[in-house]
């Protein structure tokens, strides 16, 4: 088995092991605010990570290039309250132009 298969396993016993303590938590120690505001905040900053990852992550090393434009371009059409498809199309767009530059 290669160190690849034992991490992965590993980790998924671990997930599970943390999702079965989650279930096993009285009610009024997650109905606490802090709790349930920490809860509210995971999704966007695992999506943060992941977008960053992404966006600026080559290998070994980080980069800066058109896909970091789109992500910026993408934010400001956000910001003005943009449909999802038009903000993914401003994106691809952006990014996509500054490639063939």
């Amino acid at each position: 088995m290669t160190p690849i298969w034992i991490a992965t396993l590993a980790t998924s016993l671990i997930c599970f092991i943390l999702k079965v303590v989650g279930y096993s938590l009285p009610e009024s120690i997650l109905n606490k605010p802090v709790v349930q505001r920490i809860n509210s905040l995971i999704p966007i900053a695992l999506l943060s990570a992941l977008v960053a990852v992404q966006t600026l992550g080559s290998e070994k090393s980080v980069e800066i290039d058109h896909r970091l434009a789109g992500v910026v371009v993408a934010g400001i059409a956000l910001s003005f309250k943009a449909s999802f498809p038009v903000m993914m199309l401003l994106a691809a767009v952006t990014s996509a132009f500054i490639y063939n530059l």
